[in-house]
């Protein structure tokens, strides 16, 4: 594994930079290119898509990856689709942004005490990224989990992003499957390094649209860390 950069900023031009995984690359640019008709008169991002946040974070929030024409078009993570609106209102309500919505990089969005990454940086074909292109990735989020030092709670969004943080914390190889935290919504577990784990739905259209995922539902796991965050 190469060595961690010593900075977000160094950590963040390396992921934008990076051209590991061909098939993402590819699948990126064409979508920039060809575009959505709503966005046909935006320039898209078309970039691998690294985190955004507080530096000093205790909350670190780990998703899937891009939207083709959300993360690939604005060049933020969870910016710009519907997923991104339901965790930047979650946030504002409770009080770890400013803004209750990201629309773009020069939105004003400013988040506190959160840090929001993803398990693939590039959007990937039927938001399907293989195993081999989710391994490529790891190494920026061990980076990212090594520059935030004050990093308390990991909240994964969905089951990919559950065992993706798992793998690149070291818990995989660590915990005997038994004992492993299993993904389910709305699950917590203290880690035996004193953080806290909890996993919740992905707020996507799949789950928000179907009612799988209400917004009680959601608001329940925001609520319970900012009260875990607040010493309540």
């Amino acid at each position: 594994m190469p060595p961690t950069p010593r900075s977000l900023a160094r950590l963040e031009r390396s992921i934008v930079a990076c051209r590991k995984c061909p098939r993402l690359r590819a699948h990126c640019e064409r979508i920039a290119i060809e575009k959505k008709r709503a966005y046909r008169d935006q320039v898209y991002w078309g970039k691998p898509v690294p985190g955004f946040g507080d530096p000093e974070a205790r909350l670190f929030i780990v998703g899937l990856a891009p939207a083709a024409h959300g993360g690939n078009r604005t060049g933020r993570v969870f910016t710009g689709d519907q997923s991104g609106s339901w965790l930047y209102e979650a946030l504002h309500r409770f009080g770890f942004s400013n803004l209750p919505d990201s629309t773009g990089r020069d939105d004003g969005v400013v988040l506190t005490d959160c840090f929001i990454s993803a398990s693939a940086r590039c959007a990937p074909p039927a938001n399907r990224p293989t195993r081999r292109e989710l391994e490529s990735c790891r190494p920026f989020l061990v980076a990212e989990m090594a520059l935030l030092s004050r990093m308390e709670i990991v909240l994964t969004l969905g089951g990919i992003a559950h065992e993706a943080w798992l793998r690149a914390a070291g818990w995989w190889k660590e915990m005997p499957p038994r004992e492993r935290p299993g993904f389910r919504h709305a699950g917590e577990w203290e880690l035996p390094d004193g953080r806290m784990l909890v996993s919740a739905y992905h707020p996507s259209r799949q789950n928000t649209n179907t009612g799988r995922l209400t917004r009680a539902m959601w608001h329940a796991v925001f609520r319970r860390l900012r009260a875990r965050l607040d010493g309540d």
